[in-house]
Order: C-alpha cells, then sequence, then structure tokens
C-alpha cells in the first residue's frame, strides 16, 4: 500500500516553510517514526517523521522548495524493510556503492542545523566527535573537524611558501562565500528594524551588588540540587526580582496594539537562549506562580529543547517581559532591543570585582550593570528607573524575594 507523506499542520500565524533537507533518497528503506526531512519555519525546525516502514518511491518536493500545509512531500510504499532498494536511474547516472559505516550503539543525536551542516559538506555523523551531552554533535564540532581536516591536507614536510618583500603570501587565494539567511535569521533580521522603527525605545542603566545573592547560592547550592534535582542558577533570582517590580509597575509588563495599551495581569517571562539557529526566546508561563525550583526546571527544559532544534512555536509565542544575559559571552554592557510588542526587556552582564565604598571603606564587590531598555510611548522615565532599582534593591536583599517586600 502506498502513503501519502503531506506537511503536517504548521503553527498559528505560519503560511509556509521552506523544504531544508531530506535524509533519505528515493529506493532507500525507511522505519516508522524515523525522520525524513526537516521544514524550517519563522521560528521553529519541524520534524517529518515516517509513518510506516518501508520504502521511499518517489520525492516531490525538493531541498529549498517552499511548501504550505498538506502539501505533498513524498510517496511511501509501506511494507516490511529488509534491505535499501536502489532507485530507479540511468547506468549513466548511478554511483559505485559505499562502504557500510561502521556499527555503532546507536544513531548519534544531532539537531537539525548540525544535520544539514553534515550534509553540505557530505559528512557521516559517525566521523565527528560529539562534545555536547551524551554525545550529541554540536555545530561547534563539526566546524572543529572541518578545520582540521583542512589542516591535515597539508603534507608535512612540504616547504613553506615563498612571502613576498611586503609580508604578504604568494599564491593564498582569496575567497568569499554567499549563503542565504535561513527563514529564522531573516525573521530574526526583520523584526528588531521592525522594533526599531516602530517603538521609541530609550535605555536605562543601573548596578547591582551580588554578594548577598551569591553568598546565598553558596550556602544552599548543594542542598538545593539534592533537593530539587535542578541547579541553583543566577536567572531564578533576577527572574523573580522583575516579576516583584512588574507588580509594582504595571506598564512595564504592558504592550501597545494600535492605539490600546493592553494591561497584562499574569507573568509570562521570555529568556533569550543561544542556539545553533540563532537567538530564540522561549517564554515560560505564570512565573509568579512557580518556586524557584520549579523555574529552573522549566527553564532546563526549554532551553534543552531549544538547541536539540526540537522547541515548538507555542514555546516561542507570547511573552509579557523578556530577560537576555550577554554576560555568559562576556559583556560588560549592551542596549538590548524590544522583543515586540513587549515593552521592556532586561540585559543583565557579566559579574566584576570591583572597588566599591562600603560604610566609608574600600571593599570589592562582585557588581553588574543592568540595562533595561523601554518603550517611552507607555513607560515615563521615571518609571524605568524605579522600575530597575526596585530589582536592584530585591537582588542585595534577596530575603525580600521570599517575603515580597
Amino acid at each position: 500500500m502506498t502513503i501519502e507523506i503531506k506537511v503536517p499542520p504548521l503553527p498559528e500565524s505560519v503560511t509556509d516553510a521552506t523544504l531544508v533537507g531530506w535524509h533519505k533518497k528515493a529506493g532507500e528503506s525507511v522505519v516508522r517514526d524515523e525522520n525524513l526531512v526537516d521544514l524550517e519555519t519563522d521560528k521553529v525546525v519541524l520534524e517529518v517523521p515516517a509513518p510506516a516502514s518501508g520504502t521511499i518511491l518517489r520525492i516531490v518536493a525538493e531541498n529549498g522548495a517552499t511548501v504550505e500545509a498538506g502539501d505533498l512531500l513524498a510517496i511511501l510504499e509501506e511494507g516490511e524493510v529488509t534491505a535499501s532498494v536502489a532507485p530507479a536511474a540511468d547506468a549513466s547516472d548511478a554511483k559505485p556503492a559505499e562502504p557500510a559505516a561502521q556499527e555503532s550503539s546507536g544513531p548519534i543525536k544531532t539537531s537539525p542545523a548540525v544535520r544539514r551542516l553534515l550534509d553540505e559538506h557530505d559528512l557521516d555523523a559517525t566521523m565527528v566527535t560529539g562534545t555536547g551531552k551524551d554525545g550529541r554533535l554540536t555545530k561547534a564540532d563539526v566546524m572543529a573537524f572541518l578545520k582540521a581536516d583542512d589542516s591535515s591536507s597539508v603534507t608535512p614536510g612540504d616547504p613553506a611558501p615563498a612571502v613576498a618583500d611586503e609580508g604578504v603570501a604568494q599564491g593564498v587565494e582569496r575567497t568569499e562565500q554567499r549563503v542565504p539567511m535561513t527563514r529564522l535569521r531573516a525573521r530574526i533580521a526583520e523584526r528588531l528594524v521592525e522594533a526599531q522603527q516602530t517603538a521609541a525605545m530609550l535605555t536605562t542603566f543601573n548596578e547591582v551588588d551580588l554578594t548577598e545573592v551569591m553568598a546565598l547560592r553558596t550556602r544552599y547550592r548543594d542542598a538545593f540540587e539534592k533537593k530539587h534535582g535542578v541547579r541553583l542558577g543566577f536567572m531564578s533570582f533576577f527572574t523573580m526580582a522583575a516579576v516583584e517590580a512588574l507588580k509594582t509597575f504595571p506598564a512595564v509588563n504592558a504592550s501597545v496594539e494600535g492605539t490600546d495599551i493592553v494591561y497584562h495581569n499574569y507573568y509570562d517571562i521570555g529568556i533569550a537562549v543561544s542556539s545553533d539557529r540563532g537567538l530564540m526566546v522561549p517564554v515560560i508561563r505564570d512565573v509568579d506562580q512557580m518556586s524557584f525550583a520549579e523555574f529552573e526546571e522549566e527553564l532546563n527544559a526549554v532551553a534543552k529543547r531549544a538547541q536539540d532544534g526540537t522547541i515548538s512555536m507555542e514555546d516561542l509565542t507570547g511573552g509579557t517581559f523578556t530577560i537576555t544575559n550577554g554576560g555568559i559571552f562576556g559583556s560588560m554592557m549592551s542596549t538590548p532591543i524590544l522583543n515586540q510588542p513587549q515593552s521592556a526587556i532586561l540585559g543583565m552582564h557579566s559579574i566584576q570585582q570591583r572597588p566599591m565604598v562600603v560604610d566609608g571603606d574600600i571593599v570589592a564587590r562582585p557588581m553588574m550593570y543592568l540595562a533595561m531598555t523601554y518603550d517611552h510611548r507607555i513607560i515615563d522615565g521615571k518609571e524605568a528607573v524605579q522600575f530597575l532599582v526596585t530589582i536592584k534593591e530585591q537582588l542585595e536583599d534577596p530575603s525580600r524575594l521570599l517575603l515580597q517586600v
């Protein structure tokens, strides 16, 4: 029996997708639930699994095609899988069979972005050593392999290339590579430009002394992880402090729709996460109703889905306020751009030991610069400054978070 493989229903507000890569060819065998093809939308990559075991008879939509929900992708002949069936082709097109890959304990886990990079360079995942969690291949692993492979192509003992008097190497070819933006990267660019052209963005800064937070985290870190099974990170402190500040200044938790201001009585916080495909902002909902442990557990879950490429559109939609942490990459200070239609975004930065005057004495303190970009159309400067001061007060005396004062 033949089965039509079609584009699955797309997330709400998404009209089409780009077919970024087939993992099977016509004539090859597949097993049920095996990923056949990756479809990229504006925000997520969707995997299309095989509905049954069998053989791919025909591929209808090729790589790079734009497809809509319900479009035909391929035809599958259902049946028991014994051996791959060679695709029908002219003798002139036939290629010699490649040696079988070394057997392993199981398939190597890769994200859609990593699989695409492997396909572009005609690599097998077994050729690259994964350094990610549970041996997962990362984009950095593949790039390191390619760089090492290029270096190894130089025969040892070859004389060094001659260098001109001006110090410029002779015979070195200057090359460029032009690649189209992915749909996600293009959408990120579009939203950032739109935010700058729409909102009256202004950024206010402050600094926070994290002595008490770090002491509290050090004191209870092991007990917290032992009891709850998750690490106690800095993000939970900042998020809980932000929620308390949002309760005091509701305009910061609001959004603009046309000529209306929409005030939200819930606190769905977006946390910016870096992934192989670019920046994503998964949303953690009803944070005000969560404990520190519940928040850390949910944050770990959505961050993992973002890294694995399995994050859903539902994870990325909504949100009333966003927090981004450039400090993990070494940023000292920045002016984050709004995640529209939200009216504010909080930027965290590196923690640095700096000399501070405390009770008349100069002491070293772990300090962080905070930045809040806000939409001046609905948030006054006074509100923005007081909002950031409230976060500062909560973090410099974290017992206030427990007492909600």
